[in-house]
């Protein structure tokens, strides 16, 4: 988290101190309007930079995920830009629009302006006549893009509306990019902020087109056909195998992928429960019903379905070199704990070493399902990994105290949890008071891709 945070403000700050670079009066202006036309060129280099670099991250570029600490991370700081683009725009529109009503109400008083000056040279007299276009279509993309924003961080619209309108933020970026190249002072492009803000644009229109043309991750991308559904009703979860020949690399316990089973409701990320193999091919994922989706899913999904795989994603691996990990797998959060102990119980069945780690594995789940919890004990012993089987009527909630009392050497060990990210947040902060090291050893799955 913390990575995200600095990375967020970091990026702020040096488009911030390459704009003062670029701007000599931005400190010396005492005129209202002055200031009006330089905070619309500061909140416009902002905006457009946070949503460039939002656009990029849409691609999902694997490059970046050991940085930010996998896909996840990368969504929420996905997430942030798209909020920061939205208040900046806001602010940017507040500037151009705010001092025009203030004159209208009589509040303010315009200043005569003389005539332009002339255009030093042919690009700036090619840029001067698409000022007005640009305003127009920019102020048009603004309320569009407002809308779409809104959609997606309203979490009660449905996911299917969402993803379908969420894609046309790529054509309101491209209009967007198109307004921003135009009216960016002129006298910016001769110094640094012009050739960030450059490459920032073509790098957001690039991927804006590779967007609209739904070519994301079609290099990381596999076809597979369902060969087996099991439901659990008292958890209401679904099991899936997926059989996949031919076009899938591989992946590490703990990672996720996304999947394609009906085209109009695009992809949705899923942790993989299973490790791979290669003599089988097989991948299995558990799903819980938590959303629109995810509630129809047992009724749309039959044997015998293709389906297309992209991925692994995340870093959510178990590398680390601890003597004892401690897994939290808070309801559906379970899911990379099943795939990192059927990896565990393969080694051991083939003879291999076990792992030198001690593993405590907690579970805590408001649910319960009799055939689910017999196949997480097996595979808890199995995988030589001691089961806290916590059911929340029976055994009372978990909490940071209880891990603590039942792991005596916590102190000495790493973390890694997934579920709920409220219920991270308050282990996390809980951890924290008592010395903790969260940073280097609290792993947490952000898995929230909206």
């Amino acid at each position: 988290m913390r990575t995200i945070k600095y990375t967020f403000w970091i990026f702020l700050t040096a488009l911030t101190a390459l704009w003062i670079l670029a701007e000599p009066a931005a400190f010396t202006t005492k005129d209202f309007f002055g200031l009006r036309s330089l905070m619309m060129q500061y909140t416009g280099v902002l905006a457009i930079g946070c949503m460039s670099v939002a656009m990029m991250l849409s691609l999902r570029p694997r490059w970046v995920e050991p940085w930010l600490g996998g896909l996840d991370k990368m969504y929420r700081l996905h997430k942030w830009l798209g909020i920061g683009a939205l208040v900046l725009a806001i602010s940017h529109w507040l500037w151009a629009k705010g001092p025009k009503w203030a004159v209208g109400f009589g509040l303010l008083e315009r200043p005569l302006r003389g005539p332009r000056p002339p255009a030093a040279n042919q690009i700036e007299q090619i840029l001067l006549t698409l000022r007005h276009n640009a305003e127009e279509l920019g102020e048009w993309a603004f309320y569009a893009a407002v809308i779409l924003i809104a959609i997606a961080l309203i979490r009660s619209i449905p996911y299917r509306f969402f993803y379908q309108t969420h894609k046309l933020l790529a054509l309101t970026f491209l209009v967007l990019a198109f307004h921003s190249a135009v009216l960016i002072k002129f006298s910016y492009w001769s110094s640094p902020i012009s050739i960030v803000t450059a490459l920032l644009i073509v790098g957001g229109v690039w991927s804006a087109v590779i967007v609209l043309l739904r070519r994301i991750g079609v290099g990381r991308q596999a076809k597979g056909r369902i060969t087996s559904l099991e439901y659990y009703p008292g958890v209401r979860v679904l099991e899936t195998e997926i059989d996949v020949p031919s076009g899938w690399a591989g992946h590490k316990p703990g990672q996720f992928a996304f999947v394609v089973s009906d085209p109009s409701e695009g992809a949705h990320p899923y942790t993989i429960a299973s490790p791979w193999n290669d003599a089988n091919h097989h991948i299995n994922f558990i799903v819980k019903e938590l959303g629109d989706h995810t509630r129809r899913i047992k009724d749309k999904l039959v044997v015998g379905q293709e389906v297309r795989i992209e991925g692994p994603y995340g870093c959510f691996t178990f590398d680390d070199t601890c003597p004892h990990q401690i897994w939290i797998g808070a309801g559906i959060g379970i899911t990379p704990f099943i795939a990192r102990m059927k990896y565990l119980a393969k080694l051991r069945a083939d003879g291999h070493a076990p792992s030198p780690q001690n593993i405590d594995l907690f579970h805590p789940t408001a649910d319960y399902d009799e055939v689910a919890e017999r196949k997480l004990r097996a595979d808890a012993e199995a995988a030589g990994a001691r089961l806290h089987f916590l059911v929340d009527a029976r055994h009372g909630r978990l909490n940071a105290d209880r891990i603590r009392a039942e792991v005596p050497g916590w102190a000495a060990a790493s973390i890694w949890f997934c579920g709920p990210v409220g219920f991270g947040e308050v282990l996390r902060r809980d951890f924290a008071d008592h010395q903790f090291p969260i940073e280097k050893r609290f792993h947490q799955e952000l898995f929230t891709m909206r």
